[in-house]
């Protein structure tokens, strides 16, 4: 009854909940679920909040499909006919008991529409109690469930139970590659997908380290959240940077402090394609000054055009270096070389012979922070007489 003595229309209290998130409802649906009489279901013994409410004293009471008789069958009337039975069921509970709360579950995505097809004929009333926005990432939560289940050891997948780390190393080597590929093409669906292939892999390496007790995705997920905040102190704390080149250097310097660094290329594995490491090796030099400073007299001369291109556009620039190594790779053709193993080799010898010039200056009491071009040139030479010795 109202304050006026009318009757209150029947209605129905529809409570949303989320497949990922079953047991995080918001205050506002609680309020409703716990002053209603019945909480009604499709399937009580499915429905994936079930097990959470149980636990706040509230149980779940299937609701029986009413049948649909020929004035029900209008074709034009939205929702499935599975929906508009469950939706009639809720209409004559209403009309009975005036109020009903029914909790919405995977399997009712039209079962509003449904419902609103037939207020209007039956003076019904609709109440929404929606979830909060979901946050980004939630369905990260999704894709986790999945590969638990996928490793599964008793229904799980054959393939995937037997799979290692080990195992998954090629298929991360191919799939980071075909995510460059992706970004390269610049095409937003083959990104989107190439993306996933490779967070599947992480994800892979997460729960089988979990499975064998070492460690799961919320600590891979914590650890690189942690190191993000601790090296972005301009961002998070009260750092100073202000241009990408000062960002990169506080980057470098915390890894080597967290890391205990201190030489030019501690931490650059040995494994991946050879121009990679030499780029890596060369560039992690430069930052010290410890460049080579005797180039191979064949490269003296293009060396010397690099320095002045600038100017050159950065697509014409990009050709004329890859023109220049495809003669490099055909060239090793004819002599018979493999080119990656030649890009290793002298990724390892540059690297060896930095490592000799420094302990030489070392030796000599010098500062191996970064030397100046003279002195780290008689390092250099150094080394290289004591290699040859």
């Amino acid at each position: 009854m109202t304050s006026t003595g009318a009757v209150a229309a029947p209605s129905v209290a529809l409570v949303e909940t989320s497949e990922l998130f079953p047991g995080l409802l918001p205050f506002q649906s609680w309020d409703v679920l716990g002053t209603a009489d019945e909480i009604l279901v499709r399937d009580a013994g499915s429905h994936p909040s079930a097990p959470h409410l149980h636990l706040a004293g509230l149980d779940l009471v299937t609701v029986t499909p009413a049948r649909l008789e020929r004035g029900d069958l209008d074709l034009s009337r939205p929702g499935r006919p599975d929906d508009r039975r469950i939706a009639k069921a809720l209409v004559g509970l209403a009309e009975q008991r005036r109020r009903v709360v029914y909790l919405l579950g995977p399997e009712d995505d039209a079962l509003a529409a449904a419902l609103a097809g037939m207020a209007a004929d039956h003076d019904l009333e609709i109440e929404l109690v929606f979830l909060a926005q979901q946050p980004a990432g939630a369905e990260l939560l999704r894709l986790v469930e999945v590969m638990a289940r996928l490793r599964d050891p008793e229904d799980g997948c054959p393939w995937d139970l037997e799979q290692d780390h080990a195992t998954l190393l090629p298929y991360l080597v191919e799939e980071t590659y075909e995510l460059v590929e992706a970004v390269e093409a610049g095409e937003d669906a083959e990104l989107l997908e190439e993306l996933g292939d490779v967070l599947l892999q992480i994800v892979f390496h997460a729960r089988i380290a979990r499975d064998r007790g070492a460690f799961g995705i919320d600590e891979v997920a914590r650890g690189i959240a942690d190191k993000l905040v601790h090296r972005h102190p301009h961002v998070f704390a009260d750092g100073d940077a202000s241009s990408p080149d000062e960002v990169q250097a506080n980057w470098d310097r915390l890894k080597d402090e967290e890391k205990g660094r201190n030489g030019p290329f501690d931490g650059v594995p040995a494994a991946g394609p050879g121009l990679e490491l030499l780029r890596t090796l060369q560039r992690k030099a430069a930052k010290r000054g410890l460049t080579p400073p005797d180039l191979d007299p064949s490269v003296e001369m293009v060396a010397a055009l690099a320095r002045h291109c600038g100017e050159v556009p950065a697509a014409q620039r990009e050709e004329a270096v890859g023109r220049l190594l495809a003669s490099v790779v055909a060239l090793a053709g004819e002599l018979g070389v493999d080119p990656e193993v030649a890009a290793r080799t002298a990724a390892r010898q540059q690297r060896a012979r930095t490592d000799a010039a420094l302990a030489h200056g070392a030796a000599l009491g010098g500062d191996p922070g970064q030397p100046d071009a003279q002195t780290w040139a008689s390092w250099w030479a150094a080394a290289e007489d004591e290699d040859r010795a």
